[in-house]
């Protein structure tokens, strides 16, 4: 039996959460990432004209699914992926939970992932015995290295890596004989120059890896750009042989997506529209969130991406929480994604409109020149 795995850390916010309630105005929740727009209606009518779904559905998902996913990867991300190469997941926080078990990873052997970091990725090793670590600097990564995760645009901070930076970690990952992953879904929300203008790239994107997927793959998720984190809707692109694996695994293991699921996903994945007037809502929360926190006297670093401000005033980042859950604020600590964000903490574009700006009055009003 391995050893006790950590607390949940959300837990540790229920304290700062009852102090933002007993705010006269209640407590607006600017710390998870859950959507709260509606989903596309288009996608809301394919699962329920697909709701007699009485046999098994496939672990690979419907050919259908499969050519959307692949279509998909063309016109968004400018990366070419056969349908045989892509893979439905139940949601993509259980593919990197899982992933190291369904590569088979184990004791003596290692996972790196980003300093600053979504926690999941070091679950996964703990999951498996493996070692975690967290390593941005690709010559840093040890000779037992066996599954690398890049995350682009990354949770919390927003950072984007360009092709160059990609290229460098694919190479390294390859001459340890790594699997390397990118986590890529924030990638249809670029704020900042140059993406703002620029498709921000996949780790599958030719000036990335040319014609060659060996060992690199890309994980996307529905549940952001199209407001769908309630239907679980995920997928994994690229190595062909590595889509193989972890197909037969699945299928022993019973992960599949519901079959009114893989037909939401079409939907949504072939149209574009939502996407855009999603992308929209979020701009105009950022627009006005952004100053409201400089005026505050908080430092937004990175968040040239993604769906969250990742701000510091330079103190320790709960005594950050401690001062937002007196505006009846509640925001994510540093401290949740790694060792290395001490003194920042992360607030998420995905409350609705009223919240964003209850939110913003509150932060002006406590101002230093308010």
């Amino acid at each position: 039996m391995r050893g006790p795995l950590p607390d949940y850390p959300w837990d540790a916010m229920a304290p700062y959460a009852e102090r933002a309630a007993q705010h006269p105005g209640g407590a607006l929740n600017l710390s998870v990432g859950s959507p709260v727009d509606p989903a596309p209606q288009s996608v809301r009518d394919a699962l329920c004209a697909a709701t007699d779904a009485h046999g098994y559905p496939a672990t690979a998902g419907t050919p259908r699914l499969r050519e959307a996913i692949a279509e998909w990867y063309s016109r968004r991300r400018g990366v070419s992926v056969a349908p045989s190469a892509v893979l439905p997941t139940v949601g993509s926080k259980e593919l990197v939970a899982l992933l190291p078990f369904l590569l088979g990873l184990g004791a003596g052997e290692a996972v790196v992932f980003p300093r600053v970091a979504y926690p999941s990725y070091a679950m996964g090793a703990a999951l498996v015995g493996a070692e975690a670590i967290p390593s941005d600097d690709p010559a840093e990564w040890p000779e037992h290295t066996r599954l690398v995760w890049i995350n682009s645009p990354s949770n919390p901070d927003g950072r984007v890596l360009d092709t160059a930076s990609l290229r460098a970690a694919v190479e390294r990952a390859r001459e340890l004989g790594a699997v390397i992953v990118g986590d890529e879904c924030y990638a249809e929300f670029g704020w900042a120059a140059p993406w703002d203008v620029e498709r921000i790239p996949s780790i599958l994107d030719p000036r990335v890896v040319g014609d060659d997927h060996t060992g690199v793959l890309a994980a996307y998720s529905l549940s952001k750009q199209s407001n769908l984190a309630g239907y679980r809707a995920a997928f994994v692109a690229g190595d062909a042989e590595l889509i193989d694996r972890l197909l037969t695994v699945r299928k022993h293991a019973g992960l599949m997506s519901p079959a009114p699921v893989q037909a939401a996903m079409i939907a949504a994945l072939e149209d574009e529209a939502h996407v855009a007037e999603q992308r929209d809502r979020y701009r105009a929360r950022r627009e006005v969130l952004l100053p409201a926190l400089e005026a505050a006297g908080y430092r937004v670093d990175g968040s040239e991406a993604g769906l969250y401000l990742w701000v510091t005033r330079g103190a320790d980042a709960w005594e950050s929480v401690a001062e937002f859950a007196d505006l009846g604020i509640v925001v994510g600590p540093g401290h949740f994604y790694g060792d290395h964000s001490p003194q920042h903490v992360r607030l998420a574009l995905t409350a609705g409109d009223e919240a964003i700006s209850a939110a913003v009055q509150r932060i002006r009003e406590s101002a230093p020149s308010a």
